[in-house]
């Protein structure tokens, strides 16, 4: 049984909106009803990990509605990246939205995203040009500016993220803080396939023999955290060795970090970071260490 409000909204089914206003709509009724408004903002390719996103919010206390974004961002893709060829299965993306519970569906268009004229960008700031932003200048300037507007146009009490791309948590964070958008931000682990592997929707472009050998990362990850104990040169040096041990790698970086991606503490909570290329595909990995 569902029941269906006049503005496009149905308990128990799945509403698909392409039109950011309409979606718009349907949040703020939610919201004077006393629901609250979860976003899980994705570019589609929908995996474990983005169902694990969505049983997340859906776990979160109080009459929460999810709503999935579903927009392949230009804005966050450099020169020679892969916008033209990622995936877009917007109808088995849509299947997993309903298998997860998902009520809510926001799938717009870039003339909606980035109607003509459309010139103001979010700046990310200093951290947006290291480490990732090193690699892909004005990735996060992309990034920070779609996540913006759709915060604007879902109106959500909290959206989630996983820490897979930790570089962009800790930026949504920081425009969140910095900005005053009020928005609740929580980072959900990274979901793993069976050999460690980070699960990610570029992983469909490794071939049989580099599939394999990115499993490396996570266990490069592993073998640095597990000496944290003995300090940051320890770490890194049981990581690269791991790196250093599979042919076919390109290595763009592997770096401590603080928790907040500044400088890592002598002691305390720290981020490692890694991001290689097997062949024409690019993966990024991270784990908490504790120095």
């Amino acid at each position: 049984m569902t029941a269906t409000t006049r503005n496009g909204y149905a308990t128990g089914r799945l509403t698909v909106h392409s039109d950011p206003a309409k979606l718009t709509a349907v949040t703020r009724a939610l919201r004077g009803a006393g629901r609250k408004v979860v976003l899980i903002p994705t570019m589609g390719a929908l995996h474990e990990g983005h169902r694990e996103l969505i049983r997340h919010a859906r776990r979160m206390p109080g009459a929460v509605v999810p709503v999935v974004s579903i927009f392949v961002n230009p804005l966050q893709f450099g020169a020679g990246e892969d916008l033209e060829r990622y995936p877009r299965p917007l109808e088995a993306d849509l299947d997993a939205c309903r298998e997860e519970g998902v009520e809510l569906v926001l799938t717009p268009g870039v003339e909606h995203m980035y109607p003509p004229g459309s010139e103001i960008r979010v700046g990310a700031g200093a951290l947006g040009a290291e480490l990732e932003g090193a690699v892909r200048p004005g990735h996060f300037d992309g990034v920070l500016t779609v996540v913006a507007k759709l915060f604007h146009i879902v109106g959500p009490d909290a959206a989630v993220f996983g820490e897979k791309d930790y570089q962009q948590l800790t930026l949504v964070r920081r425009m969140v803080r910095d900005l005053d958008f009020g928005i609740g931000i929580v980072g959900v682990p990274t979901v793993r396939e069976d050999d460690g592997l980070a699960l990610s929707s570029r992983n469909v472009y490794l071939d049989p023999e580099q599939r394999v050998r990115a499993g490396v990362l996570s266990r490069a990850l592993a073998a640095g955290a597990g000496v944290s104990a003995r300090g940051h040169d320890a770490v890194l040096t049981a990581a690269r060795t791991a790196l250093d041990g599979v042919p076919g790698i390109e290595l763009d970086y592997l770096e401590l970090r603080g928790a907040d991606l500044g400088p890592a503490p002598e002691s305390g909570e720290a981020r490692l970071l890694v991001a290689a290329r097997f062949g024409r595909t690019r993966l990024i990995d991270n784990v908490p260490v504790a120095l």
